[in-house]
């Protein structure tokens, strides 16, 4: 019985992805940092080596893959902020690691809250578009 319902999450999950915009999977990508940088506080908190290497690693994965698919050439000084802003996060995730810094934690968390905000609102409207 839980591995079907665990296979069914999965289903759930890659159709929640698949069906979604351009503009919507970059606020799951946030919303998928912002959580696993609170998953990184709480094992921070609770001397939980393994899953907070668990819960920084999933941050990281999610910073690279947005600062990957930045375009450099055509994005201008957005793009450019964008990177500088997503290279310090992932120096601040290093902090966290290796020095269990859970103001780094804070300071990611700063910078990542408003530019989810501004995606989310950039998809509702694209979204509310005909």
């Amino acid at each position: 019985m839980l591995q079907t319902m665990s296979r069914g999450a999965e289903v759930y999950r890659r159709t929640n992805v698949h069906t979604r915009s351009p503009l919507e999977l970059v606020v799951m990508l946030y919303d998928g940092a912002l959580q696993s940088l609170g998953d990184a506080r709480t094992a921070l908190a609770g001397h939980d080596a393994a899953a907070r290497a668990a819960a920084v690693s999933k941050a990281l994965a999610i910073l690279t893959e947005l600062q990957g698919t930045l375009n450099m050439k055509d994005g201008g000084a957005i793009a450019e902020e964008l990177d500088r802003l997503y290279a310090y996060a992932i120096s601040r995730l290093v902090d966290v690691t290796t020095k269990r810094d859970a103001s780094a934690i804070d300071d990611i968390v700063r910078v990542l809250t408003p530019l989810r905000d501004a995606w989310s609102q950039v998809a509702q409207q694209a979204a509310s578009r005909p």
